[in-house]
């Protein structure tokens, strides 16, 4: 079975009932880090997964489900939150699909960092930030975070137009400025390469 446990885990102010099961996914190509706080616990676990192993992130899924039944007497829904990026979007539309989760994409730059001194950067500290926003952010606290619309399968595979218009345009830019500057350099200005006249412009240049 793909999946561990890290037996060190870190403390956390929330012993009440919670409702559900809050988790937060950080997703890496080789591996996929669960971070969850469950009802009846006071301290958030952690998972690993193989990335791109569904069906090992669903057997840690139904493992976390049934701990909180046997404290709890009750088969919890999860609450489920993950940055946007290289995954974001099927793995989110996959998620969407049970209907016991209830999943969230967020924008990793819309979250709210302490000022005053940095902290380390790890996978830990980001599980349990992921989970913190996005219980304030399901506390109705507008300044949480940011979250991002789940994309069809058709407006993600329009995603890649944009950016590649984008990269295009600067290459063109780039060739534009690189010709006008030869051109200058043999002290020939005010020639425009974009434009439509261009060859007509060209033959009329001095050799």
């Amino acid at each position: 079975m793909p999946i561990t446990a890290d037996q060190t885990q870190a403390q956390t102010a929330t012993p009440f009932d919670l409702g559900a099961i809050f988790v937060s996914l950080e997703l890496s190509k080789s591996t996929w880090l669960v971070t969850a706080l469950s009802p009846g616990s006071e301290k958030m676990s952690r998972h690993s997964v193989t990335g791109g192993d569904i069906a090992g992130l669903f057997s840690c899924f139904a493992v976390l489900r049934q701990k909180a039944k046997r404290r709890k007497n009750r088969l919890y829904p999860m609450v489920i939150i993950q940055e946007a990026g290289l995954d974001g979007f099927w793995l989110g539309r996959v998620l969407s699909e049970e209907a016991w989760i209830e999943s969230h994409i967020v924008e990793a730059a819309s979250i709210a960092m302490p000022r005053r001194h940095r902290r380390a950067k790890t996978d830990r500290i980001d599980g349990e930030m992921l989970i913190r926003t996005l219980m304030a952010w399901k506390r109705g606290e507008p300044r949480a975070c940011s979250m991002v619309k789940l994309l069809t399968p058709e407006e993600d595979d329009n995603r890649p137009i944009g950016r590649e218009r984008k990269t295009l345009v600067a290459e063109r830019v780039f060739h534009v400025n690189r010709i006008k500057g030869l051109l200058f350099a043999q002290g020939i200005r005010e020639y425009e390469p974009v434009n439509r006249d261009r060859r007509q412009r060209l033959d009329e240049l001095p050799p």
